[in-house]
């Protein structure tokens, strides 16, 4: 069953979504940031059918978040290469990741994400890349941009408080 498509949205989440909102998809890209290349690896990795893992793959292509090269070495499979689209995508994980850690109870984790210079465990957060400064809801609104439909105007209202500047 395909899922409705919500490329007609004028929300940046959104179109995000109907190209990686699978989650199938965002494990797949996880594992390909992580250096896995081959179907079998995917597939062995996830548990996933190879019918499901097919679909995904094409899928991920075909929004330009896979590549499909000759494989190297004497087996000459095909592997899937992340792209500079998918590289991308890697903050977005590493946040989801953060969340999960911090609202998902579990009694242990079986993956840390460490500064590899220290060894020590990070805890991380999203920043403004002109300011350096943390974004939070206290300091932060999304605002409805120059092209904002009547229904994304409706969701967030007129903001009288914000001088908006480039």
């Amino acid at each position: 069953m395909k899922r409705k498509s919500l490329s007609s949205m004028d929300c940046p989440v959104a179109l995000a979504l109907d190209q990686v909102g699978e989650w199938w998809s965002l494990l797949i890209l996880r594992d390909a940031l992580q250096g896995s290349t081959r179907f079998e690896q995917f597939r062995e990795s996830l548990d996933i059918s190879p019918t499901m893992l097919t679909r995904r793959l094409n899928d991920l292509m075909e929004a330009g978040l896979l590549k499909k090269t000759s494989g190297s070495g004497r087996s000459g499979r095909d592997e899937y290469r992340v792209t500079d689209k998918s590289r991308d995508l890697s903050p977005v994980l590493i946040m989801l990741f953060a969340w999960g850690r911090r609202h998902v109870k579990r009694k242990g984790w079986g993956v840390d994400l460490i500064d590899l210079q220290t060894g020590c465990m990070v805890d991380p957060i999203v920043i403004d890349g002109k300011t350096g400064l943390p974004i939070n809801r206290e300091t932060h609104a999304f605002v409805p941009g120059p092209q904002a439909t009547a229904s994304t105007l409706k969701r967030l209202g007129p903001r009288q408080d914000v001088e908006r500047k480039q």
